[in-house]
């Protein structure tokens, strides 16, 4: 192996060395580890640290790597005390996640290390977010991301390098081609002859480089972040190396062919470079068996640092209470002028007013600059705070909302607007996956809201009139607000942003024209958590949100014999359930009515709720009243009937029959 040292001294040298041969006594005791059952799994990186170090040195300490399972070189690089990382890796409470996680599935704020989850895709996205608050913040600092071979077969590969590209990000794409995706080797990966090759199709400077040489390694990276930095774009490069050891340790290697193993054994990255130092007099043998003597003592010692921990001790309280991060409501008051305006303008309004109290406040979405979205909420947003904080997207709502998480990471606010709430399928995983878990995993926050124009009414047909909230509100992590006046509208929309904890907030497409209100023209907050209690009765409690609430309400109107009290929920998460316990215990009857279908909605678990709390409350069962169990259908009369609207009345009236 041919070792090009222009330019660099021999403490560099020598730091390259230690930082390889560390990770690499690291491995080769945790394998005896493995061996003995003193831990449970590992993911091996043997024969890849010059990847993991020469990218490392070559960024600066402030600026973020977001590593994978094979990359213990970048954290020693980083030099994060050893006793917890094997705290991590045991699961004991000095590590990083608490024991929540595994391996390197974590972050780390104080190293700037923002670690996989196992989806792999989605920390592409958020290296753009991060390298987009650089950018905005003009901090001229590089962000690099890795992923395998295999990893560029997802789709969120495609996306980040498509947004860093059109938004010229400066993040390094890194790619790891280890000739193996678990068995998979490259050939049935991928029909190109190198993953560089793709950076043409994103209009993207490449680079093949060789993955073994710790100076190529190191020389090439260093003078690409140095030009970045100086010049901001994303550079995707593929580093070609080898897996030495299984995909994790018991998956083993056979179906690796023994020559390509004894081939790639010839290319040790830390045996070849030892080799080099000690025949240039860099290093003698006294220094190289003292250097590692003084590794091999310090994993002893903190490995007996980790081992004498106590084990975690279980706490219920302590778990939930990690969740979400905690948030202290800050009320703001409304003024006493009134304006009456439409459920879009209160939203609009509520979204310019945050822009305005948060300078560092991004909104993504498509077509949602100067064309003001499909809904025109954001019309005008453009000439008031500019495209850089009002930024329209490539239909990739992945690496959107990874993107917003790269932003709340790097400390700023952000709104993503799907088009459609149906739409955000497209980026579920990141959205119950990285948002939901992050905060409980490794204490990094999800200061992202989502919005979600949805709902049925409109003849919109299967694509773009669901009302999905279930699929988040049965997600630890997330909060869901569903507004049903352009009152509580605005006023939650604000707490949403300011609430550091990942929101979906839910906006009926059929409500934005239809249902004016007299609005506060000044900003103004409300609470989450907090149902509002519309109408007072004795006879039945109507519990309902968003544009069902309006649904019951003309319901009742048409009904006046009909005594009831209506709760309208306000937000689905936190669900506030001492009113709706408050309202049954004194009606003695409680029926839910929601536009999603039926089973598996919300309306299941408030029911279950209330039979479980109030049942010697009870005058009769608790009714749930919701959509026909398909798809949302196009046609008027066929979505007329899958809406539970023209239903209610006679379930109610059944009900208050009992």
């Amino acid at each position: 192996m041919k070792y090009n040292i222009d330019n660099l001294n021999h403490e560099t040298l020598l730091a390259l060395y230690k930082n390889m041969l560390k990770p690499r006594l690291i491995e080769e005791k945790m394998l005896v580890l493995l061996r003995q059952g003193k831990i449970s799994k590992w993911f091996s990186g043997i024969g890849q640290e010059a990847i993991s170090v020469g990218v490392t040195m070559a960024l600066n300490s402030d600026e973020y790597i977001l590593p994978m399972h094979r990359n213990l070189g970048v954290f020693t690089t980083r030099n994060i005390p050893l006793h917890r990382l094997f705290a991590q890796w045991q699961g004991k409470a000095s590590g990083f996640t608490k024991g929540r996680d595994r391996s390197f599935h974590f972050g780390t704020q104080e190293y700037k290390i923002v670690g996989m989850i196992s989806h792999l895709g989605p920390q592409l996205g958020v290296a753009d977010g991060i390298a987009l608050a650089s950018k905005l913040n003009k901090k001229s600092q590089v962000t690099a991301v890795f992923t395998g071979e295999g990893g560029t077969s997802e789709g969120d590969f495609h996306e980040a390098l498509n947004v860093a590209s059109v938004w010229q990000l400066p993040v390094l794409f890194c790619v790891e081609n280890n000739g193996y995706g678990l068995s998979t080797p490259t050939k049935e990966q991928y029909n190109c002859e190198n993953i560089a090759d793709r950076g043409v199709g994103y209009g993207m400077e490449s680079h093949i480089i060789d993955g073994n040489n710790i100076l190529e390694v190191y020389n090439k990276l260093a003078s690409i972040t140095e030009s970045v930095r100086k010049n901001p774009r994303p550079v995707l490069i593929e580093f070609i190396t080898f897996r030495m050891r299984g995909h994790e340790e018991a998956s083993g290697t056979k179906y690796v062919p023994q020559e390509l193993m004894d081939a790639w054994a010839a290319k040790d990255p830390v045996l070849n470079f030892e080799a080099f130092l000690l025949n240039e007099n860099i290093l003698n043998d006294t220094e190289n068996e003292q250097l590692k003597d003084e590794i091999i003592n310090e994993i002893n010692e903190h490995l007996d640092i980790a081992f004498n921990e106590d084990d975690i001790i279980p706490s219920e309280s302590v778990e939930l209470n990690d969740v979400y991060q905690n948030y202290n409501y800050q009320e703001v008051i409304n003024n006493s002028e009134l304006n009456e305006v439409r459920f879009i303008d209160a939203i609009s309004d509520g979204l310019k007013q945050s822009m305005e109290q948060h300078e560092d406040l991004v909104i993504m979405g498509q077509d949602i600059a100067e064309y003001g979205g499909a809904f025109k909420i954001t019309e005008g947003f453009v000439k008031q705070f500019g495209k850089e904080r009002v930024r329209n997207t490539p239909i990739c709502e992945s690496a959107i909302v990874e993107a917003a998480m790269g932003l709340s990471i790097s400390g700023m606010k952000s709104v993503v607007e799907m088009q459609f709430a149906d739409f955000v399928s497209s980026g579920f995983n990141p959205v119950v996956n990285y948002l939901a878990k992050s905060y409980y995993r490794w204490r990094q926050n999800a200061d992202v809201v989502i919005r979600m124009p949805c709902g049925g009414g409109v003849a919109a047909g299967p694509f773009h009139s669901q009302t999905n909230e279930a699929w988040f509100t049965k997600t630890p992590g997330l909060k869901v607000a569903y507004p049903a006046f352009p009152y509580d509208a605005k006023g939650l929309l604000a707490t949403a942003i300011n609430d550091p904890n990942p929101v979906l907030f839910f906006e009926h497409k059929g409500l934005y024209r239809s249902i004016r209100q007299d609005v506060p023209t000044d900003y103004y907050t409300l609470p989450f958590g907090k149902a509002s209690l519309l109408k007072e009765g004795k006879d039945v409690t109507v519990i309902s949100y968003g544009a069902a609430v309006h649904w019951a309400l003309e319901t009742l109107a048409n009904n006046p014999e009909i005594s009831a009290d209506v709760l309208d929920l306000r937000t689905l998460q936190p669900l506030d359930m001492d009113t709706i316990y408050a309202s049954v215990k004194k009606t003695g009857k409680a029926i839910i009515l929601q536009e999603d279908s039926l089973f598996g909605g919300i309306a299941s678990d408030i029911s279950a709720l209330i039979m479980e709390q109030c049942f010697e409350y009870l005058d009769a069962p608790v009714k749930r009243v919701a959509s026909m169990e398909t798809p949302i259908p196009f046609a008027k009369q066929l979505e007329n009937q899958y809406l539970p609207k023209n239903r209610f009345e006679a379930e109610l009236k059944n009900l208050i029959d009992y």
